[in-house]
């Protein structure tokens, strides 16, 4: 990408989101291209024009070039401000490698797409349009192209159990653990005993079973018994592409289906789009706003070209009125959502990485249509929401401006939905009010997806910057930008119910489940409508949750990641993921949880003196020989720094191995005689430390530089240089190798042991570690530094040390090493991101929003997933709410909520009579929270029957209400939850 030029004709709405995500990309040259002047209805989808553009008349081009540029420093974006029409000279376009066209006649793209298929090498084309509530685009990479990854997924690994000696052999995994390949995948081996001509040999897989697979001919001599071990890697091989012609498509298009409930939707669409082109040729204009003239013109046209189609559908007139209907308009959501899939092409163009789309993508919105029965004005106000008006009406436009909505989140999601929020202009009512709230700060790594965000803004809280920045977009809108967290903590006094009740809709843009569970467990009990999204690389999801007709969040699960062994972690690493993981527990322990343990005990602990005395006298002191411990090896100076971490390393890389092997000797075999060092286990090689091996110098500088800020130990930039540091580390000899006792765990199914019970001999043994820690540093209670671990500075050392370590444990167990963005990737959680998908996501929840306002049935609303990377969009309707039956004439769903109102002299036992009067079920258990107020089995349970409800749940002050959960006795063998009962005080 960073050699690549593009051409970007058309910087309208979808102009600018395309050229947005390819900048944000980082390719080395973008031209924008248009000679159109900008006007006040491209504010309302073109977010990087104001005011001041349409008032100077400004082309649109040069007026977006400089915020566009902003946006990535090593990108250059340079103009062409005039248009592209029947004479223009083409040649200009051979400097480009792709070529992307909005905005342009059906002609114009004919005649661009011919010069590129002519050119060698060719010039990928893409073209693209939004019109109105419809939007489509086409692309051609040429006749033949390479595809270097197909799905950019890792290459899987899989873990050898058998493989026997046949034609064809079958490969069988390891017990409970699924290959996840496919047949036609190509795998190599490696580290295979016995059937050794295996290793390095590539196969195309047949698969049997989630477990197995056939792969060559394995029965000649060429081929030993297998006996152990050996891993299968998937091998990403590159193939080619084929694509044809624009004009060769046009009449037999392969098309992209989103939504299977539309099967019919892309033909017709392709049809009526060449009809709009068509229509405008002849009449050089579109057809005019719900104009039944115009629309019946475009249907003929529509027919008579699917008349000549090499497929044979039946067009839908519905669908094709629609499209005259709302043609000259545009909507900006489906600007982003169009415009994220076009930039993902243009840089597969360029990279050969992903499937492209073969050929075409179609897709509509029409749901968000009103009743063709409403009364609606669509006119022209010559203002910024016209394009808006145009095709949702007035009466949808007013109701965005009243909108209170709350979003939680604003990160790269948060970022882009903003945006569209801007251009739809949601909350610049007198009544309206949008509420974002994010607790986070701007970091570097941010920049190359949250859009709006600067170089300048770095380390400034994500939520009022985003807001200041939207404001540039659309100066109406009304922004609460808050710094809060949204969790239990913050529940009632910052965002109460009360709060959630005054909200028209929820919008999540967060990033972790546990987050995603609570706000949806907040808007159920609350009965609010609630929008979920979120991404992973190329691939993302978007939920639609209305209240009474939808499922929540919290019905379906997310698949659990399948947890690491401790003892595999501890002792018999397999792979890089176990040795990252592994740095990255001991960075917590080491440089987090003990100064953190420590600084805790002397909080609690106030002087050595008391604590050694209370030692000697056998009393127990929590964690007292853990702290004596580590602050008897506390470093005083650099130089103890640097000889600590030399110890470690001898520790953790050379020490460890022995120990390992002295335990269990590679001849070591298991009760059933098999061998104990059997794959997935790899016997350690101890590590020899070598001041000249870069890998160990990293370990050595990152150690000691985190254990001096670790205890306030200054250092100087000098030294790290060898001529200071080798001395250092020649000078300390490492004590030998003493064999230890030490019980290694082999158990899978064992935890991670607590702090045990400590003998009389340790704990003198601490008071006394902790006398001479007193004796030589009189600041042994000073606080420690305690280091949260930062990802995104890479100059803390904190992914040094993950890195340099997690390499040096995968050196001595023979694992492959992983280079530092890797390592940054797993070891900071980091989820990929990319903009071309936050992008689409985003466009897509702001389509949901409109129907969530309008109040639509649930047919209407769509969930999706999406993979850009093969590419692959898949629109659903939203389960619906399931609905618990009691009776014939009682029921509920998840979406209900029982009311009671009570007195301030309300007694249990009158609760649960009017319970009964009210439901027509005896309550058979009344929970508040974890606490059980009545269980009838329970001893003394009875005897709070008299009490008044106030005392037994003791409500906050100024509380009006809790929310109970309460069991029906409805003579069934199990008792059936009911809905929350809210139950009011009546104070």
């Amino acid at each position: 990408m960073a050699q690549s030029s593009v051409l970007l004709y058309g910087v309208g709405g979808l102009g600018v989101e395309i050229a947005k995500n390819i900048v944000l990309s980082g390719i080395k040259c973008l031209t924008i291209q248009d000679g159109s002047i900008a006007q006040i209805q491209d504010l309302g989808t073109q977010f990087f024009l104001r005011e001041e553009d349409v008032e100077t008349k400004r082309n649109r081009a040069e007026a977006s070039c400089q915020r566009i540029a902003e946006l990535n420093p090593y990108v250059t974006v340079k103009t062409l401000p005039q248009a592209l029409n029947d004479d223009t000279d083409l040649a200009y376009l051979t400097e480009f490698q792709c070529v992307i066209l909005t905005e342009c006649s059906l002609d114009i793209q004919l005649k661009v797409n011919e010069f590129c298929q002519q050119q060698d090498p060719h010039i990928k084309f893409i073209s693209g349009d939004v019109f109105g509530v419809f939007c489509g685009t086409f692309c051609d990479f040429g006749k033949e192209f390479d595809i270097v990854d197909a799905n950019g997924e890792e290459p899987k690994e899989v873990f050898i159990s058998n493989i026997t000696k046949a034609n064809p052999g079958v490969v069988t995994c390891l017990e409970n653990r699924m290959h996840h390949l496919q047949t036609g995948d190509i795998v190599t081996f490696k580290e295979i005993n016995g059937m050794t001509a295996l290793n390095t040999t590539m196969c195309t897989v047949t698969v049997i079973s989630p477990y197995t697979f056939e792969i060559c001919d394995t029965s000649s001599e060429e081929f030993g018994p297998y006996e152990h071990g050996g891993i299968a890697v998937q091998v990403k091989v590159p193939k080619k592409g084929y694509h044809e012609s624009l004009e060769n498509q046009l009449k037999n298009p392969t098309l992209l289906t989103p939504d299977f409930s539309k099967f019919y939707a892309p033909k017709n669409i392709h049809c009526g789009i060449l009809a709009l082109h068509s229509f405008k040729k002849k009449n050089g204009r579109l057809p005019q706003i719900r104009s039944m003239e115009d629309g019946q013109i475009l249907l003929s046209l529509a027919k008579e070209i699917s008349s000549e189609m090499s497929f044979q559908e039946e067009i839908d007139d519905n669908l094709i009125l629609k499209l005259s209907f709302t043609c000259k308009g545009c909507l900006a959501p489906l600007c982003a959502v169009l415009g994220g899939f076009m930039a993902q092409e243009a840089l597969k163009a360029l990279t050969g990485k992903f499937t492209p789309l073969d050929q075409w993508l179609y897709l509509d919105v029409t749901d968000i249509l009103p009743d063709s029965g409403t009364e609606d004005n669509f006119d022209t106000r010559n203002d910024r929401y016209d394009l808006l008006r145009q095709c949702v009406g007035e009466k949808l436009c007013k109701k965005l401006a009243q909108i209170h909505l709350f979003m939680v989140g604003c990160g790269a999601i948060g970022c882009e939905l903003l945006k569209d929020f801007a251009l739809l202009g949601l909350s610049t009512g007198e009544q309206g009010m949008l509420t974002v709230t994010d607790n986070d700060i701007i970091e570097k790594s941010n920049l190359n997806r949250q859009f709006l965000f600067r170089p300048q803004h770095i380390r400034h809280p994500k939520s009022t910057t985003a807001s200041q920045s939207v404001l540039q977009i659309n100066p109406g809108m009304k922004i609460d930008a808050h710094q809060n967290k949204v969790c239990p903590e913050t529940e009632n006094k910052i965002y109460p119910d009360a709060f959630i009740e005054n909200q028209d809709v929820i919008v999540n843009a967060l990033d972790n489940i546990e987050a995603r569970r609570y706000m949806d467990s907040r808007c159920v009990s609350n009965q609010r409508a609630l929008l979920e999204s979120g991404t992973m690389g190329t691939k993302g999801h978007v939920q639609t949750i209305v209240p009474y007709l939808t499922e929540s969040y919290s019905n379906q699960r997310d698949p659990q990641d399948e947890e690491v062994p401790y003892c595999t972690l501890k002792s018999f690493p397999a792979n890089i993921e176990h040795c990252i993981q592994w740095a990255r527990d001991k960075f917590e322990s080491s440089f987090y949880q003990k100064p953190n343990m420590v600084n805790k005990f002397w909080s609690i602990n106030k002087t050595p003196a008391e604590v050694i005395e209370r030692l000697l006298n056998c009393e127990p002191v929590e964690n007292a020989v853990l702290v004596s411990h580590y602050l008897h090896n506390a470093p005083q100076n650099w130089t103890q720094c640097v000889h600590l971490a030399k110890i470690k390393f001898i520790k953790y890389f050379n020490y460890k191995a022995q120990h390992l092997l002295q335990a269990f000797p590679l001849d070591t075999k298991l009760a059933d005689g098999g061998m104990f060092w059997h794959s997935p286990k790899r016997p350690p090689v101890p590590l020899t430390f070598d001041s000249t091996n870069p890998l160990h110098l990293l370990f050595i500088c990152s150690t000691a530089r985190l254990y001096a800020e670790t205890f306030h130990i200054q250092y100087k930039t000098e030294d790290f240089c060898p001529e200071i540091l080798f001395p250092i580390l020649d000078s300390f000899q490492v004590p030998e190798f003493r064999p230890s006792h030490k019980e290694i765990e082999t158990d899978e199914s064992a935890q991670k042991r607590t702090e045990e019970s400590h003998s009389s001999d340790e704990i003198h043994l601490a008071a006394e570690f902790l006398r001479q820690s007193n004796e030589k540093n009189d600041v042994v209670t000073q606080p420690l530094t305690v280091i949260e671990f930062e990802k995104d500075d890479d100059t803390n050392a904190h992914v040094d040390f993950i890195t340099s370590s997690a390499n040096l444990r995968a050196a001595m167990y023979s694992i492959e090493a992983a280079d530092r963005l890797k390592v940054k990737r797993i070891a900071g959680h980091i989820v990929p991101a990319i903009a071309t998908t936050t992008a689409t996501v985003s466009g897509l929840v702001a389509v949901e929003l409109l129907k969530v306002v309008s109040g639509f049935p649930l047919d209407k609303y769509r969930n999706c997933f999406l993979n850009l990377a093969l590419p692959m969009i898949l629109l659903s309707e939203p389960g619906p709410a399931e609905t618990t039956k009691i009776n014939d004439e009682l029921s509920f769903t998840v979406w209900d909520r029982w009311e009671i109102h009570g007195e301030k002299s309300f007694t249990l036992q009158q609760f649960l009579q009017h319970f009964k009067e009210k439901i027509g079920y005896s309550a058979s258990m009344v929970v508040h929270g974890v606490k059980m107020i009545y269980v009838p089995i329970l001893p003394g349970h009875s005897k709070r029957l008299p009490q008044s409800m106030i005392k037994l749940l003791k409500p906050r002050e100024n509380q009006l209400y809790v929310d109970l959960v309460v069991s029906l006795d409805t003579g069934r063998e199990e008792d059936i939850p009911g809905p929350p009962v809210r139950y009011f005080f009546g104070l």
